[in-house]
Protein backbone atom coordinates (compact mmCIF):
# COMPACT_ATOMS: atom_id res chain seq x y z
CA UNK A 1 0.00 0.00 0.00
CA UNK A 2 1.18 3.65 -0.95
CA UNK A 3 1.73 6.14 1.90
CA UNK A 4 -1.54 8.20 1.65
CA UNK A 5 0.35 10.93 2.83
CA UNK A 6 2.31 11.17 -0.04
CA UNK A 7 -0.81 11.20 -2.63
CA UNK A 8 -3.92 13.52 -3.00
CA UNK A 9 -7.59 12.65 -4.43
CA UNK A 10 -8.54 15.70 -6.79
CA UNK A 11 -5.54 17.79 -6.32
CA UNK A 12 -2.27 18.81 -4.52
CA UNK A 13 -2.91 21.80 -2.38
CA UNK A 14 -2.14 19.52 0.61
CA UNK A 15 0.33 17.50 -0.48
CA UNK A 16 2.47 19.79 -1.65
CA UNK A 17 3.43 21.28 1.91
CA UNK A 18 6.15 20.59 4.66
CA UNK A 19 3.43 19.14 6.75
CA UNK A 20 -0.20 18.52 5.87
CA UNK A 21 -2.83 19.80 7.98
CA UNK A 22 -3.76 16.38 8.88
CA UNK A 23 -0.26 15.73 10.46
CA UNK A 24 -0.14 18.58 12.40
CA UNK A 25 -3.54 18.24 13.98
CA UNK A 26 -3.11 14.63 14.53
CA UNK A 27 0.54 15.11 17.08
CA UNK A 28 -0.97 18.19 18.33
CA UNK A 29 -5.01 16.91 18.94
CA UNK A 30 -6.43 19.24 17.97
CA UNK A 31 -10.25 19.18 17.66
CA UNK A 32 -12.92 19.02 14.74
CA UNK A 33 -13.72 22.72 14.85
CA UNK A 34 -9.16 23.64 15.03
CA UNK A 35 -8.51 20.99 12.89
CA UNK A 36 -10.98 23.18 10.42
CA UNK A 37 -9.55 25.83 10.81
CA UNK A 38 -5.99 24.70 10.05
CA UNK A 39 -7.35 23.08 7.34
CA UNK A 40 -9.14 26.13 5.23
CA UNK A 41 -6.36 28.43 5.96
CA UNK A 42 -3.25 25.90 5.05
CA UNK A 43 -5.21 25.54 1.55
CA UNK A 44 -6.60 28.85 0.45
CA UNK A 45 -4.51 30.11 -1.91
CA UNK A 46 -4.38 27.07 -3.85
CA UNK A 47 -7.85 26.48 -3.79
CA UNK A 48 -11.12 28.26 -2.58
CA UNK A 49 -9.15 32.04 -1.88
CA UNK A 50 -11.48 34.26 0.00
CA UNK A 51 -13.87 30.92 0.23
CA UNK A 52 -11.45 29.01 1.97
CA UNK A 53 -11.21 31.89 4.85
CA UNK A 54 -14.64 32.74 5.28
CA UNK A 55 -15.30 29.10 6.24
CA UNK A 56 -11.71 29.40 8.78
CA UNK A 57 -13.70 32.41 9.80
CA UNK A 58 -16.96 30.35 10.73
CA UNK A 59 -15.27 27.22 12.57
CA UNK A 60 -13.64 29.75 14.87
CA UNK A 61 -17.34 31.42 15.39
CA UNK A 62 -18.28 27.68 16.36
CA UNK A 63 -15.22 26.99 18.22
CA UNK A 64 -15.49 30.29 20.61
CA UNK A 65 -20.03 29.10 20.72
CA UNK A 66 -19.13 25.98 21.72
CA UNK A 67 -16.24 26.10 24.24
CA UNK A 68 -16.66 29.80 25.59
CA UNK A 69 -20.59 31.15 25.67
CA UNK A 70 -22.63 29.26 28.09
Amino acid sequence: MNNPLSTQVDGNHYKDHVIQPVEYCQKNQLNFCESSVIKYVTRHREKNGRKDIEKAIHFLQLLIQLEYEP
